[in-house]
């Protein structure tokens, strides 16, 4: 099986494409910065082609020649979830980009969504919940996740829509928290900011949530939502305080020291039966 992957030295595409060559997959990897991808250990096992998806002028019968499926995570702008351009600029582009893949005759793509497509809701959220995003970045996601379903009905291909929620490990935004507190504690620092840390989330190390990607690319009958998560609830503050002891770190919690945010509700997670059904046919297969 042959992949395009956008974005693939990025946060989540590195770790695919590495989950991907492991699984015996080519993979042609695509993105703006040719710097970036020479540090990487994949890069000669790779066809790696240097490109801006959002083009005018992008070759698309060059690009998608001989691929079997796109995997498509490139998405400009992030970690800033609140900035307009996600719908202004982002939304339409991507979607331009992904009909031209499919019109040059991808004929499986695979979406990394989010789980800000379920907004403020709380408590665990199934890929039957109805999507309320309230954020700019989760809005654009699920509308362009709209857009591709009705580009199915006049052309057909299989997409998968794959909700990550929290991605933690090698590569994260340096401003997330596990990355912080590494720092903190790389500094020797005697004390770590912190909210109280009582919010719940669902946190899933990179690795893993590359080989799930990984393995719905090859389940290639499975078409629609999926949910990318543990499924398992950890209190923000839990998961600091493991940190700390995988680290064998001593360091003060300054809990308290940040309000909870605004943007996320105060407890949410996937349901992830959809995925560990696919992950067993998988196995069985």
């Amino acid at each position: 099986m042959k992949v395009l992957v956008t974005g693939a030295t990025g946060f989540v595409g590195r770790h695919l494409v590495a989950a991907l060559l492991a699984r015996g997959c080519e993979v042609r990897a695509v993105a703006r910065n040719a710097e970036t991808s020479a540090q990487l250990p994949w890069i000669n096992a790779v066809e790696f082609v240097v490109a801006d998806v959002h083009a005018a002028d992008l070759d698309f019968a060059a690009l998608t020649d001989g691929v079997d499926a796109l995997a498509h995570l490139a998405w400009p702008g992030l970690p800033n979830y609140q900035a307009l351009f996600h719908f202004e600029h982002n939304l339409m582009a991507d979607y331009r980009f992904i009909k031209g893949a499919v019109e040059a005759g991808v004929s499986q793509v695979l979406v990394a969504g989010t789980c800000f497509e379920y907004g403020l809701q709380s408590g665990p959220l199934s890929e039957q919940t109805a999507p309320q995003p309230s954020n700019p970045y989760g809005l654009a996601k699920n509308t362009l996740r709209l857009f591709l379903e009705n580009l199915q009905r006049q052309q057909p291909f299989t997409l998968q829509w794959a909700r990550l929620f929290y991605l933690h490990g090698e590569g994260q935004n340096p401003n997330s928290l596990l990355a912080a507190l590494d720092r903190a504690i790389e500094a020797g620092d005697d004390s770590f900011n912190m909210s109280a840390g009582e919010q719940l989330r669902d946190y899933l190390a990179i690795d893993t949530a590359a080989g799930y990607l990984a393995a719905i690319l090859q389940q290639r009958e499975f078409d629609g939502v999926i949910n990318c998560s543990s499924g398992q609830p950890i209190s923000v503050r839990a998961l600091v305080e493991q940190q700390l002891r995988e680290r064998g770190a001593s360091i003060r919690l300054n809990l308290g020291h940040y309000p909870y945010p605004t943007h996320e509700p105060m407890a949410f997670w996937g349901v992830a039966d959809r995925l560990q059904q696919l992950l067993g046919a998988e196995h069985e297969a």
